[in-house]
């Protein structure tokens, strides 16, 4: 079988695979960290670690290139954890089984990892060679970016050298991206009230599964099903004709992944359970009629369940579900500057029952602060109005677009140069980590680039290896043309 070392270029990949063998899902980086910081210094390069965990690796300009000025590569350490319901699989515990897949590299049923995985791997790369010229480098790894963007939020001024970063975290080669969304993630949590299953009740497990889900900044557009949405609008839909009880809902597991399941516990009186199979036939219909496109493999199922002791109150159900229905998701509005790039969205990522307790997560994505603010707004409206609490965190700004950055247009040159014809200059709708860096190196140019990367933050999620190749001789050759210091 052909090994992931075998594809070209081989330091990259045999970097990827290493990657791949050590777990290193958001919040449990370290042992991947520790790796590579021992084999940094072993290869006799300066390495540092900082107050929150970020690893910076430094080396020094190859010779006839000191003046040159200082680049920074930039990725995450984590990955998003997430697989098909029938995988078994310990992210934090097992390595990342890949697999060569005619013109792709993807994973047996989990995340690849690839986000930020490939671009982790081509700054080591480079690191790792004698045969590339360059002027100072150094590379920095960030921790928690998938979950929270800790490492971007905890790096302090004055450790960083250099004068350009080069942020290896984008998703589609041939786009020169230059600006991002930011975000701020969303906590409903909503008390409600149980009471005694009726007499009478059968009870059911109601699952839907089979969507794709993905990321919910690069994916948020496609149409695709969100199973929280979807699941809630049945429930909301039917609960009060056939005097539906529910005692437990539940979907997704990250509040940056368009989640691909969703179930609830529910309980109908004996003579109204045939209805709720006929309701539930009819919406699978409904759901595979309009989601035909996106959705070819979306599963709807119904079945019996053991009784539960409690279910929530009437009136606790009746506003949970309301709210949970009338919960804006998705793209809420397209940006005029940048024409097919959205500009704000959001995801209902996780619901989950504790108790008495129903916690909803969310993330708010925008290019601007004002639709950030906006949307985050709506949210708390609709917690003021069902009752529930409402807490907004981990706030980040967006990168604004710099149309004069020096690297940006080395990057578009060299691209050209290379391959014949421009990059699309692009702004993205995921959240990159470059606005956070520009609050403590505000004079740090930036630009981000990196291979074709589909369906990340779901298990269907591959790599392109003809792009990876291109990406790399991209890199390898913007770093050459980088120009003085006081050029």
């Amino acid at each position: 079988m052909e090994q992931l070392r075998d594809l070209s270029p081989n330091s990259l990949w045999q970097w990827f695979e290493t990657i791949c063998s050590i777990p290193h899902p958001s919040g449990h980086e370290i042992a991947l960290r520790d790796h590579i910081q021992q084999w940094a210094q072993a290869e006799g390069l300066e390495t540092q670690v900082d107050t929150v965990g970020n690893l910076i690796i430094r080396k020094p300009a190859t010779v006839g290139m000191e003046d040159r000025k200082g680049v920074i590569l930039q990725a995450h350490l984590d990955m998003v954890p997430q697989c098909n319901a029938d995988k078994q699989h310990v992210f934090e515990q097992d390595p990342i089984t890949t697999i060569i897949d005619g013109e792709w590299v993807r994973a047996d049923g989990t995340t690849l990892g690839a986000d930020n995985g490939i671009g982790m791997a081509s700054a080591l790369a480079v690191m790792a060679a004698q045969d590339i010229p360059h002027g100072p480098l150094e590379v920095l790894l960030t921790i928690n970016e998938e979950a929270g963007m800790t490492g971007a939020f905890g790096l302090q001024a004055g450790l960083l050298k250099g004068d350009i970063l080069i942020n290896t975290d984008s998703e589609e080669e041939g786009d020169v991206y230059m600006g991002c969304a930011g975000g701020v993630d969303v906590q409903v949590n909503r008390t409600i009230g149980r009471q005694a299953l009726p007499a009478g009740y059968q009870s059911f497990e109601l699952t839907l599964s089979g969507l794709k889900g993905g990321h919910s900044g690069c994916d948020i557009h496609l149409g695709r099903g969100n199973a929280n949405k979807l699941l809630a609008r049945f429930l909301f839909g039917h609960a009060e004709e056939l005097e539906l009880c529910v005692a437990d809902i539940r979907g997704g597991s990250l509040r940056n992944a368009i989640p691909r399941e969703a179930g609830a516990t529910i309980a109908v009186s004996a003579a109204n359970a045939d209805a709720l199979k006929a309701m539930v036939d009819r919406y699978r219909g409904i759901l595979s009629s309009e989601l035909a496109a996106t959705e070819p493999t979306l599963k709807l199922e119904l079945s019996p369940a053991d009784a539960p002791a409690q279910v929530f109150t009437t009136a606790d159900q009746r506003t949970l579900l309301a709210m949970m229905h009338a919960t804006p998701n998705g793209v809420i509005r397209m940006s005029d500057v940048f024409p097919g790039v959205v500009e704000t969205s959001t995801n209902m990522g996780v619901v989950k029952t504790t108790g008495e307790q129903v916690e909803i997560l969310f993330l708010v994505r925008s290019t601007i602060d004002s639709g950030r603010n906006m949307v985050e707004n709506m949210l708390r409206a609709l917690a003021f109005t069902a009752g529930a609490d409402m807490e907004a965190s981990g706030a980040y700004p967006g990168w604004k677009p710099d149309a004069t950055s020096p690297v940006m247009q080395i990057v578009r040159d060299v691209y050209q140069e290379k391959f014949g014809k421009l990059p699309s200059i692009q702004v993205i709708h995921a959240g990159l980590e470059c606005g956070l860096f520009k609050e403590p190196y505000p004079s740090l140019d930036m630009v981000s680039i990196g291979p074709t990367i589909r369906f990340p933050h779901s298990p269907d999620e591959k790599v392109d290896i003809a792009s990876v190749g291109r990406y790399w001789e991209l890199l390898v050759a913007v770093l050459g043309a980088i120009p003085d210091r006081n050029a």
